[in-house]
């Protein structure tokens, strides 16, 4: 089959692309299709992005996307399907998903791992909310063969649109990329967070509790991300993300934590911190918000926390317990193997293409 991937950034850099699809046309059993990974944003335009500023180079990288864009029409007639993550343009009503549907009679393969019809947006661009057009994720769908979610929360969202809903969750590669264990016994230990700068804001919402326990336990705590978030009166360590350095930089914790704000958002979110974590034999705190709750088994593979004193309480149990740390990250690791790994998971991806 001859498949094109229509894509937001460039590959090897977004992390709901790396997860949720190329890592798959990585493997042997996919190089039998011939495939095309075609982005929006260039490099150029990606490495500003999500800084603030930058004006016309955004503008420009918009301009040159959507030219890329108008070309791709003229080659489609070469392709079997269309995978489409999250939406063609990043701006603007579902022109081109409606063109590849409706005029070139293409197959659609639709996917998301984020509550992408909510209207939000980020520090750096806050003036493009607007323009996002969120509400056409329901009109991709309607246009969609096939439409590919990563929890349960999405599925029910797409399966008003579409007849075909399929739910693959994001997965690592536990053979080859995380397929290390955290040594518990090992060095000082590090409670750890890590993702975008688009979510943490979720942070905030144990900031307290951290500085709490701060000032009971000799203890470092990490973030991992794209940017500084800069945050006062907490002592932290900040490493910023680089592809090189990821499962590294990730085996530093002994602990991991994935707070959430009980919203829409946060629900459509697939629980990959979480999932990191555990994969790597690092037991997870998280809010039991979406699919959190599937993805940790309270005091089997994890802990849930909602409140403050949950947060503190269990925290404090697994700083203290190095042996509980052992048990819930083997725990952990064991689930991602039977449920979140790309063993798993693959042949699920190759049926979205049958």
């Amino acid at each position: 089959m001859k498949i094109l991937f229509l894509t937001p950034a460039p590959r090897n850099i977004s992390p709901s692309q790396r997860f949720r699809f190329e890592q798959y046309i990585g493997l042997e059993e996919f190089k039998i299709n011939k495939f095309t990974i075609r982005s929006f944003y260039s490099d150029w335009a990606w490495s500003v992005l999500h800084k603030n500023g930058y004006a016309f180079r955004k503008t420009m990288g918009i301009i040159g996307g959507f030219f890329r864009r108008f070309l791709t029409l003229f080659t489609l007639s070469a392709y079997d399907f269309i995978y489409i993550h999250r939406e063609a343009s990043p701006i603007g009503p579902p022109i081109f998903e409606w063109l590849i549907s409706k005029v070139f009679r293409k197959k659609i393969i639709y996917d998301f791992d984020d509550a992408i019809w909510v209207k939000i947006a980020s520090d750096a661009n806050p003036k493009v909310a607007n323009l996002k057009c969120s509400w056409k994720v329901s009109k991709i769908c309607k246009y969609s063969k096939t439409v590919s979610v990563g929890n349960d929360f999405l599925a029910k969202y797409a399966e008003k649109y579409c007849k075909d809903v399929r739910i693959i969750p994001t997965v690592v590669n536990t053979e080859t990329y995380h397929n290390r264990l955290r040594d518990q016994s090992n060095g000082k230990l590090v409670i750890g967070w890590t993702g975008t700068f688009t979510n943490l804001y979720n942070l905030q919402l144990i900031t307290n509790v951290i500085q709490k326990l701060q000032k009971k336990h000799d203890f470092n705590f990490l973030i991992i991300a794209d940017r500084d978030p800069k945050l006062k009166d907490l002592k932290y360590t900040y490493h910023k993300w680089s592809l090189k350095t990821e499962i590294e930089d990730l085996l530093q914790m002994h602990i991991g934590i994935m707070p959430l704000i009980n919203s829409e958002v946060e629900k459509g979110k697939c629980g990959f911190k979480a999932i990191q974590y555990m994969s790597l034999g690092i037991p997870a705190v998280v809010s039991p918000v979406g699919a959190n709750r599937n993805v940790v088994e309270d005091g089997k593979t994890g802990y849930w926390a909602e409140k403050d004193e949950e947060w503190e309480e269990r925290l404090e149990r697994l700083i203290l317990d190095e042996k509980l740390r052992i048990q819930l990250g083997t725990n952990g690791r064991e689930k991602i193997i039977r449920e979140y790994a790309v063993k798993v998971q693959k042949n699920n991806f190759f049926l979205l293409f049958q």
